[in-house]
């Protein structure tokens, strides 16, 4: 039953993350009819710089709590790495409620803040003529802090059950690391080699 809740919340959070991966093909797309147009018609656009860094943004942003659902944000680990699972849970929960907690609070609270205001004056770019609105950049702040919180709370509940079990609980892969399918491979190779070798 707890399971299934953490791995709700890590479906949840993966499909946010995944919808908003469309803004790469997007930003991609429009980048490269921006350097057309530009480089080739010599008639470059007013809204390109705009439609980067809001794309950009929001993709960054909203990836935030898919990221931590797969570990995927950047650590030093150099040292964490090997220590027993329980140890490794012991010490992300007090840095979840050391670091994590107040910092994703104060996101929230602020951003909050910051949608509000720009939706109140319909903010737009000062970066071009055009008055690309960006207001609704802003509004994506509250909401990533709001799902990072959530995302958090499973985190929490993992370390809990890791200190408690001394192993992980499952979560979902729908992706794997490089490093990790070229260990798997060569782990693979060899086995069968040794399998061979033995014949």
């Amino acid at each position: 039953m707890l399971n299934r809740f953490l791995l709700t919340i890590d479906r949840f959070s993966m499909a946010v993350g995944h919808a908003f991966a469309w803004c790469i093909l997007i930003l991609t797309l429009g980048t490269c009819y921006e350097v057309f147009v530009r480089y080739v018609l010599n008639d470059p656009t007013s809204w390109a710089f705009d439609m980067s860094y809001i794309l950009y943004g929001a993709l960054f942003i909203m990836s935030g709590a898919y990221a931590l659902s797969r570990n995927a944000h950047v650590r030093g680990d150099v040292f964490y790495r090997l220590m027993p699972p329980r140890v490794q849970a012991t010490i992300e929960l007090v840095l979840y409620f050391l670091f994590f907690y107040p910092g994703v609070t104060a996101l929230i609270i602020a951003g909050f803040g910051y949608a509000k205001d720009s939706f109140g004056y319909q903010e737009v770019s000062v970066n071009s003529p055009v008055g690309v609105p960006i207001w609704q950049l802003k509004a994506l702040i509250p909401l990533a802090g709001t799902m990072l919180f959530i995302q958090g709370i499973a985190q929490v509940i993992r370390c809990i059950l890791c200190i408690r079990d001394g192993r992980w609980p499952r979560q979902l892969h729908d992706v794997e690391e490089l490093e990790d399918v070229l260990m798997a491979e060569h782990a693979g190779q060899a086995q069968a080699t040794v399998g061979e070798g033995s014949k």
